[in-house]
């Protein structure tokens, strides 16, 4: 800024005002100041100056490396937080960078609140958070914590894929839970109930919601005698990995078992995957986070809350009536 009011011949106190569009100073000036500082390159400094106020208008969002409805929910958020005047930073955990390392290294950016993307800490540290921080938690439920929740009705949306597979004429209806995965326990429970509302019997396979999750549930199968009819899995990459062992193993999907996953992330709509499975509104979670945040951040006074969306099953290719199963199902395939 000095450089530019040195090259005009006009005070640095002056070029400060012109760059904060405050009165003072003609239109020519205006124009000198301008074209100085296009012709040096300068462009104020607009973090600084939110800094020098005790304000940096900036979200920090944490999420997972590989995980695609992460991603979806990332492209919801941006263009919300800058429709309200923020920025948004991102910070990844990783193998070898858990979420404390990507909180902590978004605080020293001086974010003024956080959006946690499945987080997978525990319920003591995400309250702890809580109370250092405005905090909004995407995807996990957190009765209690100091934290607002924003996730979709898990138990509807399993209810939805349970009893459309119902309705199509399966009964053998495997579940690949998600572990430890945000949402996992929810999606369980869920789908038990609904087993037992049908009056079937449950089977739940421990996973993850990742492909080699999927995979190795399904060299499992392929190692039965005879395959269920149907799998409901626990998210998209999960079902993505139980579709290709099979393929592997020269069956089909779904005239040799149906097979339904959750999230509709951007990967299930490919033709070549095709696949059938619960949405929730990536978009919509995105939006209510970001404005619970700056919510609170407006009014210190407003208590976190829980915001909960509704879910959609979306059916593809990927489901249909029960076939003939394969008695002998093939081999191990990875």
């Amino acid at each position: 800024m000095a450089d530019v009011a040195a090259k005009v011949g006009v005070s640095r106190a002056l070029v400060s005002l012109i760059f904060r569009d405050q009165p003072g100073a003609s239109k020519e000036t205006r124009d000198r100041v301008f074209a100085a500082a296009e012709e040096l390159g300068y462009h104020p400094d607009n973090a600084a100056r939110l800094l020098a106020r005790g304000r940096s208008r900036t979200l920090g969002v944490v999420l997972t490396v590989h995980q695609p409805f992460q991603a979806d929910l990332v492209e919801g958020i941006y263009p919300e937080a800058e429709r309200l005047g923020y920025d948004v930073l991102l910070s990844a955990s990783a193998p070898g960078r858990d979420e404390a390392k990507s909180v902590e290294a978004l605080l020293s950016h001086r974010c003024e609140a956080l959006i946690l993307l499945g987080p997978t800490s525990d319920y003591r540290y995400l309250d702890e958070l809580g109370h250092r921080t405005v905090v909004a938690v995407i995807g996990r439920r957190l009765p209690g914590a100091r934290v607002d929740s924003v996730h979709t009705a898990d138990t509807k949306g399993v209810r939805q894929a349970i009893d459309y597979l119902v309705e199509l004429g399966h009964r053998e209806i495997v579940h690949i839970d998600g572990g430890k995965d945000p949402g996992s326990a929810d999606r369980r429970r869920a789908y038990r109930a609904a087993m037992r509302r049908h009056k079937l019997a449950d089977r739940v396979i421990p996973g993850a919601h990742n492909e080699d999750a999927g995979m190795a549930a399904g060299r499992l199968l392929l190692e039965e005698k005879q395959l269920p009819t149907a799998v409901f899995a626990s998210n998209d990459r999960c079902a993505i990995g139980l579709m290709h062992t099979l393929g592997r193993a020269g069956l089909d999907t779904p005239k040799d078992l149906s097979v339904v996953g959750y999230d509709d992330s951007h990967l299930s709509h490919f033709s070549h995957i095709d696949l059938t499975t619960v949405r929730q509104d990536a978009d919509s979670l995105a939006e209510h986070a970001v404005r619970a945040a700056i919510t609170r951040l407006d009014d210190s006074t407003v208590a976190p809350g829980e915001m909960v969306l509704d879910p959609k099953l979306v059916v593809r290719g990927t489901t249909g009536p029960p076939g003939e199963r394969p008695t002998k199902v093939g081999k191990n395939l990875s």
